[in-house]
């Protein structure tokens, strides 16, 4: 069994991907645009074609999944974040750095009983994240 978080960016999509290929050294594997899905999607405008309906991106060893959803523009990430393990203090600050661009501090990063370096982050498009060094 695996589980793989499948993030919904209600229209931004695109934007997020090119975000974390930037912030994270994020790899696309995967994307398929909803004109190019060979059945149409129930109750969706044909003006979002070019809006991604799958999409696959790996971020190290992991795989996010990640779609435009409906493309109803609100977007909401409550109840839960993706933790990022890095292997340095420097890698912590680059990457919490980079996330933190347009988004918004929880928490510094900052050194913990658990980790060297550990912050909290939502990023500008409201997904939390928490960046720690894995020890």
């Amino acid at each position: 069994m695996y589980v793989q978080p499948y993030v919904h960016f209600e229209g931004r999509c695109e934007e997020a991907i090119e975000f974390y290929k930037t912030a994270l050294g994020a790899k696309v594997t995967m994307l398929m645009r909803f004109k190019d899905c060979p059945e149409p999607m129930p109750g969706m405008h044909p003006a979002n074609g070019d809006k991604v309906m799958h999409a696959s991106m790996t971020i190290g060893d992991s795989v996010l999944l990640m779609s435009d959803g409906r493309c109803q523009g609100a977007v909401s990430f409550k109840g839960f974040s993706l933790a990022i393990s890095v292997p340095s203090d420097a890698d912590a600050k680059r990457v919490f750095e980079a996330l933190a661009e347009g988004g918004k501090i929880g928490m510094p990063l900052t050194k913990t009983f658990f980790s060297s370096s550990f912050g909290m982050v939502a990023d500008r498009f409201g997904m939390g994240w928490m960046v720690l060094v894995a020890h």
